[in-house]
């Protein structure tokens, strides 16, 4: 039988009919027709699940339960998943071998080799992959996904349902399988070819591994595969659980079913499964992969694969170790030894547990510590070898040395290793041995790790008998054989079945793997393996380790000259596990004496930088302690050192010979008067007597003398004693007395009492031992170059108690009640001042005043009354008296003392105020004057600075006066104004007060302000028929145009009385409403007329006042309308366009004879009003009432036919008429509107443009066209953040009114813009459509560089730039990694300009480091400019050939670096001198200014000072008897100031001796004080000759040759720059030609002929050929959405606009079945939509996404009615899906996913009304719900069950239908067009960059060849100076040039150079 899918459209998908096998293909074709139900014309292919067409022969080849799609193409989606029977009966293998092969090892740590079976399958998968080889293990063990599960994937070739059929077959191996269903198909096994370390992949083998691993991990797995260049996805579930099912059910346990689907269909996926959907997404994205699903984990697995992820992930990258790392393996310190063959494999491990716990992921490569990879980096050097078998089995081995490095042995631990046991029969202080008892050889098959084979040894790698190497060293190699699968391996590739068995054959041959064709079978190898392994033991095998090289030095003290350099200096060595480094105590062996002392230094001879591994050396050791040895020192072998030797032992001998040497002096007072330590004593106390002990450091006497442990019992020692006076005028001590004692036995050192002291002062007394023998002048005290023990005595001698007492000078400006002091001077009997007697009370007594003191104090000698206050009367400021005033001091023999004094009166006390009457009466409007005097404490008048008196009255003026020189003065306040109120008198308060005094208490007095008879207030009237009285400021109502009559006024004084108007008080009078005033008139108290203004506008203020407005009265008169006159209509505008209503409304109001608008109209007269005009439309005039203006406002004029012109429009209202006029126009344009466009919502891709271009027509009110050509259309985008680019700015319209906009480029933030098309008609802006587009940030396009960097680093010249870390960020704001360090650029340039200079020196991107974020580009160890001052850096990143991206500039400043050398500011010439007594023929420098400087000759060390040594030598390796003499010896010295010497001259003496024609070189010196490190000197060559002549040609050559070596060196940086430019250039051609290979190829992918496109020119004829193919897609109709959108910030769009529809039917009756719906606006936020909702008065549905309710059973997942559990519970006929499942969403699918599943729900589609009520029958009886189905044919049933009727059939035409999406030709014509636009640019940047690199060849070949001409120019100038005749000089040469013999001094050695 035969399963036939039919997959035709329009029938019933996925159904499935059984026929018979036995017939002709035509029959069977007959058949088909005959049970599906085809028309005859229908036609269709007939293909297998591997998509294979079956044709006649394929036909016979069927076999039983074959499966076959009925489809319309061979490439058609399955739109519903098939299944597919299969069988996988065991092999019969599993008979045959079942007892060959063994299964794994029970315990957890089988689970890695489980692991290891699948990835060996994905290895074999991808093989053939041409780019990266990824393998993913992902541990998916959180249970909110769904049940734990393990899955592997791999983007391998992937299994067709064939393929995975024969893997389910048990022991089906890869050489039995079939892989077609077809015959004429299948293909047998090929043997790959050998590679090396046979690393082929070929790993997936028995057919049984698989298997095994998924069930021994879990109990179910499914297999999940998609082959290359086929649609469908092939699935096979296999479980323990069915397969016991089937068992207990006697069902077929080997038979099962493969679904055959569409990628990314998960619809029979169940919700534990749910992890499994995520899987199912990705297929989408991949041509070929497969998917182990394992599920059933053993929770004791699931343990095990947590807490151990780093060991079991450690062993899967030791198992893999070289296909991840290629065939070299993974060398970490090596990158040169590092492969490329396999680098391409990912093997990505990814552990997800449930929250907190975070993602754990590794890349197997990142591991660093599998054995292999310790091997590896550990070894030092490599044996390989080679093997083979007569059978054809290859072998290839590697041993790898791994040495024995200063106490340990590198070879490195296997953690997994059984721990060994000590061996009792190694001897003690025997090295362990470095492998223990491990094997030699790890053993990989197929370059796969077989885990438990191992290979102990071979013959020739075992130790010969007579062998001179050290056993140890036969166990610091380890091994590696890799094989090939001719050595046979179980199943499960854990053991291996026969490789000893065959490589200890005879017949097998091992070779070394370069000496392949002269070795024989076994002695060869073994030789080179013996030589070999001594080279590795002498060459890398160390015992000491030399640490902290210092210096290299020469050591004189070696008897061998040859031997006395070099030797390299060190600060510590490593021996023996233990560090020895200078300072450290050591004890020597095998020496005479033996010797106890500190290390100084330690030798190693050769020369050596940098920590070393030797096997011996030499330590220098001085003895110790030093003072006992005299500093003695010894050079001994580090072999000498008593490694034995304890840190106590040496210590506890050096303590007893410290116990030898004098310690301290112990002091002693036989008489028991001792003298403390910084005793103070009164002058004339006796010293002494005292006793002296000489004491070691414990204290013991060791008999004044230092036993040396010599002949004659040691070193005796004395004790001599002085007295030091301290005195304040004397710098130095002054010495009293010297006494020197020798030691009494019994009693010590003995002195007697000394003389009493009397000096007052510091003294200090000092004992100190000497050298017996030494002299009593200058005494010896230091033995051993160490002082001898002294000890120092410090007193002090003071004055005696107080007897007398002075008392010092007062202030003479005594004052009343102000405190003074009295300041005392206390002496003792001797006259030396002395402290005062403490509670020291003294009385004060005064004549005719009250004295007192507050308190005492005394400080030191000085004794003071504090607080001192006398009181009483005195005389005034300028008179004076004198007092007596008596201080005693009792308990002084002179306890009395008078004094005069002279006080003044005291400090501001208290103000005195006259009158002092109060209240002060004062009349209302005048002044007053008061007296003030200012007292002291005792009532004494005062006069004192500043001060000031004021007086404070409310509302006058502040008063002020000064009585700062007379005590007393008079202040006179300003007249006093108030406002009497009823004639009462009113009450101030006037307050005196110093401001500058706050402790004088303010006083007031109280001021009576009594009423004056002056006028005070005004009162106003009008007389007519009543009295009508006027309020000040009212405001009266007047007929407008009257007059204001009949005005009269009154005078009133303070007190109320009223004031008769006189001649002088009219004068006064003042009116604002006329000038012209009867002065009669108002004597009688009659005012002006006032004339009233005749508009009800103008209200005027009138004002009446008196003298200066200072009494006034004024009022407001406010005209009011009189009686009606006539209607007045007022028209905003009289030109009205042709239909158009006049859109101001036109105003009526009845106003009087002046234009006053009166308020007769009432709300009635609306009835009353008419209005006529011809033409005029009436039926929409309106007469409203408007209350606050009390006019009638008419609205609705409207002219719908007449002739243009004037036309006059008559209102009237009773008796009343108004006439007015309207120009009638056409109408003019009034807005725009948007024909077409892109498609709604508008999505533009940041920095790209639109296509499809926007079509606006002007149009008028009505949007009627209007073809006004003089209308200008253009764009505004907005906000002003983005910029809108289009074909046109502006444009006017066309003769239809039309204009066309094309976006070419956009530019902006990611968000929401408006872009509005607006007109403009004579400058007036015409509105138009505005269109919402959204901005979406391009991943890939990079906007900024960000870069870190250690901002805190100091630059020095010279030195390295710290790390700078550079991220690349996009457009999105993401970092993006993709741009080769190649592309990115560090330029830096001196100085600060914003624009990069040509002279900017580039840097290149560093290669990344492992353990560095991969996210960044890095620039490290760059060298930093040698010149100081301010840089700027900035970074460059080059995208396009014309487009580079700039970094934000840092500015740096590069500072001077570490003194290095001393140098001239300017290089001066070679000198050239003669013995000449001419001054200018012998001088060698002139004005020449040396500095410290660093190595990049930057001026530096200012802090340094010092001196400057001159000297002369001979060039090196030269000697010379006779050295020119400089000319004075003071100037051979130079000061050294600040870093800096300036030499004004330095020339040779006259007739100095030197060789004539010789050269010699000038030494500076620097010397410093304390030099950051040791100072270079500066040496200057100068030539000597010994006549002019010669020395002016030398001299001229010279000059030149200096000139043409620094022409050179500029030549040379040039050619060395465009050197550099060449390489950067040409690495630049070769990637472009990478580049353009690369898209060659995607070209060629893409079926676009890559010949075609030799030049630019085809290039850009074939991008337009697509471009304009693609507009042409553009513009060919298609369904559209026909209603406008709505866009903006919140709004997403109109329900039509969210959503494509492909086919017709199905968007006909959706949109129908919606059609309620389309034209709803859909918001993003309630808010929005409520705004809508109000701006459209409720005429626009809208719906708010956050207030949509889903329910939770409308998940999109949601399988259809008719399915269960994954199953159908009925098999549907009509093809029943998921409306929802149709649309294409235009805009974000999240929220058009929920609109929809709100607007449509669960609407099902199917074929017809027949089917659909089948189905809902179907699933009511299985007790379903079943929702609204529609069908194609237009008809609905609604979920109630109801159908049939119109209002449940869709019209044949609708208007508002989804419109379809654009054709897939359009998708691949985009890409076709990028990848053009990304060839023109390589092609044309291929072609720029090599014109740029032959232009930089050309230049570099012209600098050469002008380099070689300086060269030879060079060359000429050496020949020429050595054409110059030189010889030494003679007897016969010494003499003057006048002829006189000179004395020639002796010739000093040569050894040396002069020194000055």
């Amino acid at each position: 039988m035969i399963n036939v899918y039919n997959y035709l459209p329009k029938y019933q998908q996925g159904l499935k009919k059984t026929l018979k096998l036995g017939l002709e293909l035509d029959d069977f074709l007959l058949l088909v027709y005959r049970e599906f139900g085809l028309p005859p014309w229908q036609k269709f292919c007939l293909v297998t699940t591997d998509r294979t067409a079956v044709d006649h022969v394929k036909f016979k080849e069927l076999q039983d339960n074959s499966t076959l799609y009925l489809l319309q193409s061979e490439d058609q989606d399955l739109p519903v998943a098939a299944e597919e029977v299969i069988n996988f009966v065991p092999h019969y293998n599993t008979l045959i071998e079942s007892g060959t092969f063994e299964y794994f090892a029970e315990g957890q740590k089988s689970l890695p080799c489980s692991l290891a079976e699948l990835v060996d399958n994905s290895l074999s998968a991808t093989a053939k992959n041409t780019g990266v080889r990824t393998i993913e293990i992902r541990l998916l063990f959180d249970k909110t996904f769904g049940k734990p599960a393990i899955v592997v994937l791999d983007n391998g070739c992937g299994m067709t349902s064939k393929q995975l059929n024969n893997w389910a077959v048990y022991r089906l191996s890869k050489f039995t399988r079939e892989n077609s269903a077809f015959e004429s198909e299948r293909e047998n096994y090929t043997r790959p070819d050998p590679v090396p370390r046979s690393l082929n992949s070929d790993i997936s083998y028995f057919g049984v591994g698989g298997k095994q691993a998924a069930f021994h991990i879990g109990n179910s797995v499914r297999m999940i595969s998609k082959p290359r260049n086929s649609p469908d996805v092939h699935e096979l579930v296999l479980s323990k659980d069915e397969f016991e099912k089937k068992e207990k059910n006697k069902e077929d346990v080997y038979k099962g079913t493969i679904l055959n689907r569409k990628p990314g269909d998960f619809s029979h996926i169940t919700h534990e499964d749910g992890f499994l959907q995520d899987i199912i997404k990705e297929e989408t994205r991949k041509e070929s992969f497969t998917a182990v699903v394992i599920t059933g984990v053993c929770p004791d697995h699931i343990t095990y694969l947590k807490d151990d992820f780093h060991e079991w992930t450690r062993q899967l990258a030791h198992i893999y170790h070289y296909y991840i790392h290629g065939v070299n393996g993974n060398h970490k310190m090596d990158q040169s030894q590092k492969s490329d063959i396999s680098s391409n494999i990912d093997i990505l491990v990814t552990l997800r547990e449930k929250p907190p716990k975070g993602l754990r992921q590794k890349n197997l490569r990142e591991v660093q510590d599998d054995l292999q990879t310790l091997y590896i980096n550990s070894a030092v050097d490599t044996f390989e070898f080679k093997a083979s078998t007569p059978d054809g089995g290859i072998l290839d081995g590697i041993l790898r040395y791994h040495p024995f490095l200063y106490d340990k042995e590198t070879y490195p631990k296997d953690l997994q290793a059984p721990v060994e046991e000590d061996d009792d029969e190694n001897e003690s202080g025997t090295m362990n041995r470095a492998r223990g008892k491990r094997d030699i050889f790890e053993c990989f098959w197929n370059g796969r790790l077989i885990p438990y084979t191992t290979v102990s040894e071979f013959d020739w790698c075992r130790r010969p008998n007579k062998s001179t190497l050290p056993l140890e060293c036969f166990s610091r190699f380890s091994g590696v054989l890799f094989t090939n699968d001719k050595f046979r391996v179980n199943a499960s590739k854990q053991k291996f079945m026969d490789l000893e068995l065959k490589l200890r054959h005879k017949d097998a041959l091992f070779t070394p793997v370069f000496n392949v064709q002269k070795a024989s079978k076994n002695r060869n190898i073994q030789k080179e393996f013996i030589q070999w392994l001594e080279k590795c033991h002498r060459q890398f095998d160390k015992q000491v380790k030399f640490l902290g090289y210092v210096k290299t030095a020469t050591r004189p003290d070696v008897s061998s000259k040859k031997l006395q350099h070099p030797w390299a200096v060190f600060s510590a060595i490593e021996l023996d596990g233990k560090i020895y480094k200078a300072g450290d105590l050591v004890k020597s062996q095998k020496t005479q004496p033996i010797y106890y002392g500190k290390v100084n230094k330690f030798f190693l001879y050769g020369d050596h930088e940098g920590d070393v591994f030797a096997t011996g050396g030499e330590v220098e050791i001085t003895r110790v302690p030093e003072a006992l040895y005299d500093n003695y020192t010894r050079i001994i072998p580090i072999s000498k050192i008593d490694r034995s030797a304890t840190i106590e032992s040496i210590n506890k001998y050096i303590e007893t010979d410290i116990d030898k040497l004098p310690t301290k002096l112990g002091v002693t007072w036989p008489e028991g008067n001792p003298l403390p330590q910084n005793a103070v004593i009164p002058a004339g106390t006796l010293l002494g007597p005292l006793a002296v002990e000489i004491l070691n450091r414990n204290e013991k006497s060791i008999s004044s003398r230092i036993n040396t442990g010599g002949h004659g019992g040691g070193i005796r020692l004395n004790v001599g004693l002085r007295i030091f006076f301290h005195g304040s005028k004397v710098k130095q001590p002054e010495e009293i007395c010297y006494f020197r004692a020798q030691y009494v036995s019994g009693h010590g050192h003995w002195f007697k009492k000394k003389e009493p002291l009397t000096h007052l002062g510091k003294y200090t007394l000092t004992l100190q031992a000497e050298l017996s023998d030494s002299n009593s002048n200058n005494p010896k005290t230091s033995y051993g170059g160490e002082e001898l023990p002294s000890y120092e005595h410090k007193f002090t001698v003071k004055e005696g108690n107080a007897e007398n007492f002075t008392i010092g000078t007062l202030n003479p400006s005594l004052r009343i009640g102000v405190p003074f002091s009295i300041p005392m001077q206390m002496t003792d009997s001797y006259g030396h001042p002395t402290k005062p007697p403490p509670n020291l009370r003294p009385v004060l007594e005064c004549s005719d005043l009250e004295v007192s003191f507050e308190t005492v104090g005394a400080s030191g000698n000085s004794f003071t009354i504090k607080g001192v206050k006398v009181r009483g009367k005195v005389q005034n400021y300028q008179q004076s008296r004198n007092f007596n005033l008596k201080v005693t001091l009792p308990g002084l023999k002179n306890e009395t003392q008078t004094i005069k004094i002279s006080p003044f009166p005291g400090n501001p006390h208290s103000l005195l105020v006259k009158p002092e009457i109060k209240p002060v009466k004062v009349e209302n409007g005048n002044p007053f004057s008061f007296t003030v005097e200012v007292h002291d404490e005792s009532g004494n008048i005062t006069a004192n600075a500043k001060q000031i008196v004021r007086c404070q009255i409310p509302g006058l003026k502040l008063a002020v006066i000064d009585c700062s020189s007379t005590g007393t003065g008079q202040i006179v306040t300003e007249p006093i104004n108030l406002k009497i109120i009823n004639g009462e008198p009113q009450m101030l308060q006037a307050k005196f007060d110093m401001p500058s005094q706050k402790h004088v208490v303010a006083i007031t007095t109280d001021l009576k302000v009594m009423p004056s008879c002056r006028v005070s207030r005004m009162e106003l009237f009008c007389q007519g028929e009543e009295r009508l009285q006027l309020k000040h400021e009212e405001k009266i109502q007047w007929q407008a145009g009257g007059v204001l009559e009949n005005l009269l006024f009154k005078l009133y004084d303070e007190s109320g009385q009223e004031v008769k108007v006189t001649p002088e008080i009219a004068s006064n009078i003042k009116v604002n409403w006329t000038g012209d005033i009867d002065q009669r008139a108002l004597i009688t108290g009659r005012l002006p007329d006032i004339q009233v203004p005749t508009k009800v506008q103008e209200e005027r203020f009138h004002q009446v006042s008196y003298r200066d407005h200072s009494v006034s009265f004024s009022f407001t008169i406010v005209p009011c309308p009189d009686e009606p006159a006539r209607l007045k209509a007022t028209v905003p505008e009289n030109t009205v366009e042709l239909g158009e209503t006049v859109t101001a409304p036109i105003k009526l109001q009845l106003v009087d004879q002046y234009d006053n608008v009166t308020n007769s109209l009432t709300s009635d007269c609306v009835t009353s009003m008419a209005v006529e005009a011809e033409g005029l439309n009436k039926s929409n005039i309106v007469f409203i009432w408007e209350e606050s203006s009390s006019s009638v406002a008419v609205s609705g004029i409207c002219f719908n036919s007449g002739p243009l012109g004037t036309r006059e429009v008559c209102f009237s209202y009773r008796d009343y008429t108004e006439h007015i006029n309207f120009k009638v126009i056409a109408g003019t344009p009034a807005k725009l509107k948007l024909l077409s466009g892109p498609e709604m919502p508008l999505q533009i891709l940041n920095g790209t443009g639109i296509s499809t271009p926007f079509v606006v027509q002007l149009c008028d009110e009505w949007e009627n066209p209007s073809p006004d050509q003089r209308v200008v259309v253009e764009t505004r985008a907005s906000p002003s953040t983005v910029k809108v680019t289009t074909s046109v700015t502006s444009q006017p319209v066309d003769a239809e009114g039309k204009a066309a906009f094309t976006i070419i480029h956009v530019k902006g933030l990611k968000g929401y813009y408006q872009l509005e098309f607006v007109g403009c008609f004579n400058r007036k802006p015409i509105p138009g459509p505005h269109v919402n587009f959204n901005i979406i940030p391009d991943p890939n396009k990079p906007v900024t560089l960000s870069v870190n960097y250690d901002a805190s680093a100091r630059f020095l010249a010279g030195g390295t730039f710290p790390v700078f870390s550079v991220a690349v960020m996009s457009d999105a704001g993401s970092v993006m990694t993709a741009f080769k360090p190649a592309d990115l650029s560090m330029w830096y340039w001196s100085g600060e300009s914003l624009t990069r200079p040509d002279s900017a020196t580039m840097l290149k991107c560093s290669k990344p480091m492992e353990n560095e974020d991969k996210s960044c580009y890095y620039f490290r160890d760059k060298k930093i400019p040698q010149s100081v001052g301010t840089y700027t850096i900035q970074f460059s990143l080059r995208i396009e050939k014309t487009e580079v991206l700039f970094s934000n500039q840092i500015n740096i400043n590069v500072v001077a670096n570490q003194p290095f050398k001393l140098g001239p500011e300017c290089q001066p010439q070679t000198p050239v001198v003669s013995y000449s007594r001419d001054i200018a023929n012998r001088t060698l420098v002139e004005n020449m200014t040396l500095k410290i400087m660093d190595q990049c000759d930057n001026p530096t060390g200012q802090n340094l000072n010092g001196k400057v040594l001159v000297s002369i030598k001979c060039p090196d390796g030269e000697q010379s008897r006779i050295l020119p003499l400089l000319e004075e010896v003071s100037t051979t010295q130079i000061n050294l100031k600040d870093g800096s010497i300036h030499i004004k001259r330095l020339a040779i003496r006259e007739n100095s001796p030197g060789e004539n024609g010789r050269r010699y070189i000038l030494i500076f010196k620097p010397e410093v004080a304390m030099p950051p490190t040791s100072l270079s000197p500066f040496e200057l060559p100068f030539h000597f000759y010994n006549d002019s002549e010669n020395q002016r040609k030398v001299s001229e050559l010279t000059k030149k040759k200096d000139e043409l070596i620094v022409n050179s060196e500029k030549l040379n940086q040039t050619c060395s720059s465009l050197a550099r430019l060449r390489e950067l250039l040409t690495k630049n051609v070769l990637d472009a030609n990478k580049k353009e290979e690369a898209l060659k190829k995607v070209l060629e992918e893409s079926r676009i002929q890559v010949l075609q496109l030799s030049s630019i020119q085809n290039i850009d004829s074939l991008l337009r050929e697509k471009t304009v193919e693609k507009e042409r897609i553009e513009s060919t109709p298609r369904r559209v959405f026909p209603l406008p959108n709505r866009s903006g910030p919140d709004i997403l769009g109109k329900v039509g606009h969210l959503a494509h529809i492909s086919n017709e039917d199905a968007a006909w009756v959706i949109s129908w079945h919606l059609s309620s719906e389309m034209d709803c606006v859909i918001t993003k936020t309630t808010a929005e939509a409520q705004r809508i909702f109000r701006s459209e008065h409720g005429r626009q549905q809208v719906m708010a996404l956050d207030s949509i309710y889903v329910h939770p059973g409308s998940s999109s997942c949601r399988p259809l009615p008719h399915m269960k559990h994954g199953r159908e519970l009925f098999r549907p006929v009509g093809n029943p899906l998921y409306a929802r499942n149709l649309l294409i969403y235009t805009t974000e699918e999240e929220s058009c996913e929920l609109v929809f599943k709100n607007i449509l729900g669960n609407t099902i589609l199917m074929d017809d009304i027949e089917s659909a009520t089948n189905y809902r029958k179907a699933v009511i009886q299985n007790g379903n719900y079943c929702p609204t189905i529609l069908t194609r044919d237009g008809n609905r049933l609604l979920s109630s069950g109801k159908f049939g009727g119109t209002q449940n059939k869709a019209p044949s035409e609708i208007a508002k239908v989804f419109g379809a999406p654009l054709p897939p030709r359009y998708d691949t014509l985009q890409k076709e067009i990028e990848l053009l636009i990304q060839y023109r640019s390589t092609s044309e940047k291929k072609i720029n960059e090599e014109a740029r690199r032959n232009n930089t060849i050309q230049k570099l070949c012209e600098i050469q060849q002008e380099m070689e001409k300086t060269k030879k120019e060079l060359e000429e100038i050496e020949r020429q100076l050595a054409s110059v005749k030189s010889g030494k000089r003679g007897p016969e040469d010494i003499s003057d040039p006048y002829g006189l013999m000179i004395k020639r001094p002796r010739q000093r050695s040569t050894d040396t150079p002069e020194r000055f």
